[in-house]
């Protein structure tokens, strides 16, 4: 099983200075975001919506196996957009080094970094009882 959820605010820089946003090239990125969203369709929730003058992305899938293209689109939005900045919570039980752990992926300033997710991890006991056979 490989559960995810997460989010991403779509910022075209970190600049606070009003004077550098450029709405044109941020329409442009959300452009080519929302292609990818469309070419990686599936069931599960992939979606991208502007709010009160925000983009954001959110995510959310429970796949029987590892879909490795969430986690290379949530890195190619920060590449895209590199003020980007959010979180993406994945626990893919497929995965030998992390089975027992929910891996937080954070992207700031458009650059992604993976840890475990102390607050959710281990899996087994934090979140389930052991296996009792």
């Amino acid at each position: 099983m490989f559960e995810y959820h997460g989010w991403i605010n779509v910022l075209e820089s970190a600049s606070a200075n009003d004077d550098d946003y450029d709405d044109d090239r941020l329409r442009r990125i959300v452009e080519g975001i929302e292609r990818r969203i469309q070419e990686i369709d599936s069931p599960y929730l992939l979606d991208l919506r502007w709010m009160n003058g925000q983009v954001f992305v959110h995510f959310g899938g429970f796949p029987n196996h590892r879909d490795a293209e969430i986690v290379e689109f949530f890195e190619e939005v920060g590449d895209r957009a590199p003020g980007s900045y959010g979180l993406l919570h994945v626990r893919d039980d497929e995965d030998p080094a992390r089975s027992n752990e929910v891996l937080v992926i954070r992207m700031v300033r458009g650059r992604v970094t993976e840890r475990s997710e102390s607050l959710l991890s281990p899996c087994i006991p934090v979140l389930e009882d052991p296996f009792e056979g």
